[in-house]
């Protein structure tokens, strides 16, 4: 027994007739899909740019180290210019026995202070130029750096001056050729120093190639660059509920020891993080929505299509209007076309979307460039709406058509 009522068709026969009215003009089918594709993929890639970029610059530093707190010299000025400024002293540098004071906060666990600067290094008639770090035995594990070598600077006084380096993988190659490094004398400047250990390779991170470094202790840095001030003091909190203590209790030990000035830069890493997650977050929305109107563009297409087709077919349409099909019957034909259009055009695109995808993470390994679940699942459901809301006007045309009319003007 057929339930179906007259003038009306099964989904399945509505389904077939629109399949066989979109293959009929390949061509036409083709761009329209092409230009769906299009702005799916663009959507898919630009997003994977975005998240990439977000989720590469949380993994460097992340990978300072955990439970991080940096104390920079100098004031971070946010605000315009206070009479009252103007009367303070010259900000103070930061001391090595500043960073000793540290210790003495309950919320800290280590502290490492640092020298940066650049010197000569030479060993076996081999001379380059390299990045020397002064440092203690407590910057290995504050940075989560590993040995692939021998072992870290001793724990000894801060300001003793042991003749010892450790140095980076890339220095090891350059100057010891495939020898082993761990025992052997180096020159880095006017001091002779003995090498005893070889960090693993971990390369670039957030503007250092740890590769390419040489360590030594704070004291002998001090003495290499005749200077007391310190780059940077490197701190790791006791746990992550502990990074705003820490924070708060180096600001207020620091203040005590400038004669009451703030004059230092405290930053902690989860807020780093956090500003650089909401920036890029943002970003990656921003791309999407630009992308998006692509997508808009192909549902004109599609819309363009469509009443071209309607036009084409003004005949069959006013032929099934005679044999009694309804307008909802019509609109169900045109509107299930517009919504195959744009599915193959949406997955299509998300194919060549992933493709590029995978092309920029085959071109930079160390670029996670994965398009976001949200972005993906958006950008699908953005190209079939906009399929089928653009092509409500050409269904309504169809279904609009009087019989007698369409049949004459054939």
């Amino acid at each position: 027994m057929n339930n179906t009522q007259p003038g009306t068709m099964r989904r399945m026969d509505v389904f077939r007739f629109a399949r066989a009215a979109a293959t009929a003009y390949p061509l036409r089918t083709l761009l329209s899909i092409l230009a769906m594709a299009i702005g799916v993929a663009s959507v898919v890639l630009l997003t994977a740019l975005g998240d990439g970029a977000r989720r590469y610059v949380v993994a460097q530093f992340s990978s300072l180290g955990s439970h991080l707190v940096i104390v920079l010299p100098g004031r971070s000025a946010t605000g315009g210019f206070n009479p009252a400024n103007g009367m303070t002293t010259t900000p103070r540098d930061l001391t090595v026995d500043d960073a000793a004071a540290l210790l003495r906060a309950p919320a800290i666990q280590r502290v490492a202070p640092l020298i940066v600067g650049t010197s000569e290094i030479s060993a076996n008639g081999r001379v380059r130029e390299v990045v020397a770090v002064g440092s203690t035995a407590s910057f290995m594990p504050i940075r989560n750096y590993e040995l692939a070598q021998g072992k870290f600077l001793p724990d000894e006084d801060w300001r003793g001056s042991s003749p010892v380096a450790v140095i980076g993988t890339t220095i090891q190659k350059d100057i010891f050729a495939n020898q082993a490094a761990v025992g052997k004398l180096i020159r880095l400047g006017d001091r002779r120093l003995r090498v005893i250990g070889v960090l693993k390779s971990t390369g670039q991170g957030m503007g250092m190639n740890t590769d390419e470094l040489v360590i030594v202790p704070v004291g002998l840095a001090q003495a290499l660059f005749d200077s007391n001030n310190l780059f940077r003091i490197m701190i790791q909190a006791r746990g992550r509920d502990q990074i705003e203590a820490a924070k708060t209790q180096v600001t207020a030990i620091i203040k005590v020891r400038h004669g009451g000035e703030e004059d230092v830069t405290v930053i902690t890493q989860d807020a780093v993080l956090a500003t650089f997650d909401k920036l890029l977050g943002a970003l990656t929305a921003a791309v999407a929505g630009i992308a998006a109107i692509s997508l808009l563009v192909a549902g004109v297409l599609v819309m363009n299509v469509m009443l071209v087709a309607v036009t084409q077919r003004r005949a069959e349409i006013g032929l099934m209007k005679a044999l009694g099909a309804r307008g909802n019957t019509l609109r169900q034909i045109f509107l299930t076309e517009a919504a195959m259009l744009s599915l193959a055009g949406a997955v299509a695109g998300y194919l060549l979307g992933q493709l590029g995808a995978w092309g920029l993470r085959w071109a930079f390994p160390v670029f996670p460039a994965y398009a976001p679940a949200w972005a993906v699942v958006a950008a699908l459901a953005t190209a079939l709406a906009t399929g089928l809301v653009f092509g409500l006007l050409p269904a309504q045309r169809a279904a609009r058509l009087d019989p007698v009319d369409a049949l004459m003007r054939h």
